[in-house]
């Protein structure tokens, strides 16, 4: 079983950053690859990024490539999404994600575990 807990959303004005951070804890969680996803109002689950708690490689999704960061802190078993130069339509609630195959398929059907997901909202 892992469990996984969000923090860090909120408002931010467009241009601006905000972090938001995941805990991850659970005897297996270290086999899993780490994701953030994230919802907007009326639309499906897009994935954000991802990354492996044993390598470098960071993985994007295409509408925050070179804006967003992906990072791990295996001593705190922490994952934190830094997004800079935010934009309204980066509003949305972003979800923690553990999952064996999220690289490959990105998307919702490779999560194994959420967490309750932290709201961010990006006025113009």
């Amino acid at each position: 079983q892992v469990q996984l807990v969000e923090s860090g959303g909120g408002l931010v004005q467009a241009g601006g950053s905000l972090r938001v951070s995941c805990v991850a804890s659970g005897r297996t969680v270290t086999s899993y690859t780490m994701a953030w996803f994230r919802q907007a109002p009326g639309k499906e689950r897009e994935f954000v990024a991802a990354l492996r708690w044993s390598e470098s490689n960071t993985y994007y999704g295409a509408s925050v490539k070179g804006r967003f960061t992906i990072s791990r802190d295996n001593a705190r078993n922490t994952v934190d999404l830094q997004m800079n130069s935010l934009k309204p339509e980066d509003t949305a609630i972003y979800y923690c994600a553990a999952g064996r195959s999220i690289i490959v398929e990105r998307s919702m059907s490779a999560v194994d575990y959420w967490g309750q997901g932290t709201q961010v909202t990006v006025s113009s």
